[in-house]
Order: structure tokens, then C-alpha cells, then sequence
């Protein structure tokens, strides 16, 4: 048994912050009916052609859902969606701010029919505040949250490769609508989740802004490497293959020192003993290090951190994450299928092997007519529907 498998979920959604949220509860068994617009759809299935003629973004976060392709707009229809809406137990919506409640979607206009429905906001900025109507792009999040300040390289802010807003907000979205279910099962009260990718990644903002406290100077931009505890961080062996290793503590400087610098004088210097003493001698002590490992392979380089028992990891690429060994050797890859055929997906973090679903990720309204029809549209309705451009 999953546990959301009698859970239905409603969402009216887009791009990766709710598709995102939404997906994982389909991974745990629920119904999810994803509302599109026809024609287009969800604007991420036009993103890139990269999954074979299929967008990356949209296969990563929409398996397992059925698409109710609909002219949302349509008179005949605002009723039918108000309707299924207010039947479900959780409607997901990041529209623009105020377009679910003009389509009679809104918390209070659900509750009023269905007291337990739960009702999850995703936006930029959040329902109120003087930022509420602003747009908000995955980017424009990470500028705004002070990401970029403390990211890149010492001249060069940088993004986050995958889309971090997004996710942190996608992430929120879904423990407070688990956490909404199971106050629900107490109370029989449903509730509002108002989720701001602005308050979620600002929330991943914790350590650089305590550091930063009271005025303080925040930390540096360090590119690869860690911006406050040293060494920490990419380093050279010959050939320009790179490791990446990290110290932790004092035991862990000394036995580096000795198995793998080879030099017991360092550890032996007070002055670098900790790492606040390690961070004010970098400029000494970078330049020694990454020489000394330029003349070691990054064979003998990798067996001496290990012998040290310092904590080290491959610089690996995309392609090599495809292939890594220790996802293979504990089963976590999966197969679903996609319009272009099936493709491998990762079984989400934390689940048992057949805890979590693995359905088809859905044609552009796979879905239209199975679901209106259990609205009590017929077929004569939905050709009507179709031959108006309304539903495909």
C-alpha cells in the first residue's frame, strides 16, 4: 500500500517549483491531475527536446499524472474544474498571484463547499506584501535572496546549475501539504499553505546570513572550493586531474599533514592547528598544499586521503553521474515511460524498492475525456468541447 494512494490531487501548474511538488506526492501513490492549457500545455514541455524529443525538465517532474488539457477560461468548463477541484483533497496552483481565486479556486471558496480541502500556494514573493504581483523567475530568486553574493568566484558571481528556487520552493511545498494530510486526519480540517520561493531559498540562506550577523564581513565568493573552512575544496594532482577532499577538525589537519602532505612539521605549527588559524595563513598555506599534490597521481593521492581517513569524492561530470557505481550497486535506477518511449528515473531518496510509483509521464491531455466524463460530460459535450478548441 502507498500511503497517498487515496489522496487525489488537483494542480494548476507550471515550470518546476509545483510540478516538482506535485510529483513527488504521485510518487507516493497519489491521484494527480495535472490541469494544462490545450495546445501548448505546461510551458516546460517546450523548455528543451533533450529526452528525445521530450523536454528534461518536464520528464523529471511529471510522471505519474494523468493531463486534463482545458480552456480554463471556457464557460462551460469553469464550473466542471471548480467542481473537480472542490472534490479533491489538496489543489496545488503557481499561477500569477490572484488568477486561482478568479477562477473560483481560492481557499475560501473551496472550503465553503469542502472543509477539509487543503490548498497550497506557490509563488515568487507570497500572497501579500508589497512584492506580491512582482514576477518571479528560478534566477531572479537566487539574485534576490543574496545566492549570488556568495557564490561564483571571487570577480564572477554564478548560479546554481539546476534550479534551486524552484526546488527549495517545490520541496516546502510538499512537506506542508504531508503535514496538512496528517493534521487533516486529526482535525478534519483542511487549511491554506502560502509557499514563497523568496522565503524557501532564503531558508538554504541560513549559514551565510548567521556569518554575515550584525554587519560582519560575509563570506567570500570561492568558486569550487568551501568559502570559510580550509582546505575544503577542488585540488590538483598531476595531469590536471582534479579531487575534491575536506577537513573538519584539528585530528583531521594533523593526519593529513602526515599521510598525505607528508610533513609533520605543519601539524606541529600551532598557528594552523584550527581552522580559524588555517583560513588567516591561506595565502601560505594554498600555494603549499596544491604543489605538493601536483607531484602526486590522482591514484596515489586518492589512497593517501584514504588512508588519512579524509573524506574525498570524483569531480564527476553529468555523463559519469549516469553510471555511478554506488546508485548501481544499490538499485536506485528505475525505467517510466514517455511518449518517445521509456527512459531511466531515479527512485526518489529514502524509498524501499516498490514503495514508489513509476507511471507513464503524460501526453499533452491524455486524460480530457476519461476525466470530464466522470464530471458527467458526454461524448457529443466533449466533441462539442473539442471542435471549439477547448479541451484536446
Amino acid at each position: 500500500m502507498q500511503p497517498l494512494q487515496d489522496i487525489t490531487v488537483v494542480s494548476l501548474e507550471h515550470a518546476i517549483a509545483g510540478p516538482f511538488a506535485t510529483r513527488q506526492l504521485a510518487d507516493l501513490g497519489a491521484r494527480v491531475i495535472k490541469v494544462e492549457r490545450p495546445g501548448s500545455g505546461d510551458f516546460a514541455r517546450g523548455y528543451d527536446t533533450r529526452v528525445r524529443g521530450l523536454s528534461s525538465h518536464f520528464v523529471w517532474t511529471n510522471r505519474s499524472k494523468e493531463s486534463l488539457a482545458i480552456d480554463v477560461k471556457h464557460p462551460r468548463l469553469a464550473g466542471a474544474l471548480q467542481r473537480l477541484a472542490a472534490s479533491a483533497d489538496v489543489v496545488v496552483q503557481n499561477l500569477a498571484p490572484g488568477a486561482a481565486e478568479r477562477l473560483g479556486l481560492g481557499y475560501d471558496t473551496l472550503a465553503a463547499i469542502n472543509p477539509g480541502i487543503i490548498v497550497c500556494n506557490i509563488s515568487g514573493y507570497g500572497g501579500d506584501g508589497p512584492d506580491r504581483d512582482r514576477k518571479a523567475y528560478d534566477l531572479l530568486i537566487q539574485s534576490e535572496a543574496g545566492f549570488l553574493s556568495v557564490t561564483g568566484t571571487e570577480h564572477d558571481p554564478c548560479k546554481a546549475g539546476p534550479s534551486i528556487a524552484d526546488i527549495a520552493a517545490g520541496m516546502y511545498a510538499y512537506s506542508n501539504i504531508l503535514a496538512a494530510l496528517l493534521a487533516r486526519g486529526r482535525s478534519g480540517q483542511g487549511r491554506q499553505i502560502d509557499i514563497s520561493m523568496l522565503e524557501s531559498l532564503t531558508e538554504w540562506m541560513g549559514y551565510p546570513m548567521y556569518y554575515a550577523m550584525d554587519g560582519q564581513t560575509p563570506p567570500p565568493r570561492a568558486g569550487a572550493a568551501h568559502a570559510t573552512i580550509f582546505p575544503y575544496g577542488p585540488f590538483e594532482a598531476a595531469g590536471d586531474q582534479q579531487l575534491m577532499f575536506g577537513l573538519q577538525n584539528t585530528r583531521e589537519w594533523h593526519s593529513f599533514c602526515r599521510t598525505v602532505l607528508q610533513r609533520d612539521d605543519l601539524a606541529a605549527n600551532p598557528a594552523y592547528a584550527d581552522n580559524a588559524g588555517r583560513q588567516a595563513h591561506r595565502t601560505v598555506l594554498e600555494p603549499l598544499i596544491r604543489d605538493t599534490l601536483r607531484q602526486l597521481s590522482a591514484d596515489e593521492l586518492g589512497r593517501r586521503l584514504d588512508a588519512a581517513n579524509i573524506a574525498n569524492a570524483r569531480v564527476n561530470s553529468v555523463h559519469a553521474l549516469w553510471a555511478h557505481p554506488q546508485l548501481a550497486a544499490r538499485g536506485r535506477w528505475r525505467s517510466v515511460e514517455t511518449a518517445a518511449g521509456p527512459v531511466p528515473a531515479l527512485l526518489p531518496p529514502g524509498s524501499a524498492p516498490g514503495a514508489a510509483r513509476f507511471d507513464p509521464v503524460p501526453a499533452l491531455g491524455a486524460h480530457t475525456d476519461a476525466i470530464l466524463q466522470q464530471l458527467g460530460f458526454d461524448d457529443s459535450e466533449l466533441a462539442a468541447l473539442r471542435a471549439a478548441g477547448a479541451i484536446q
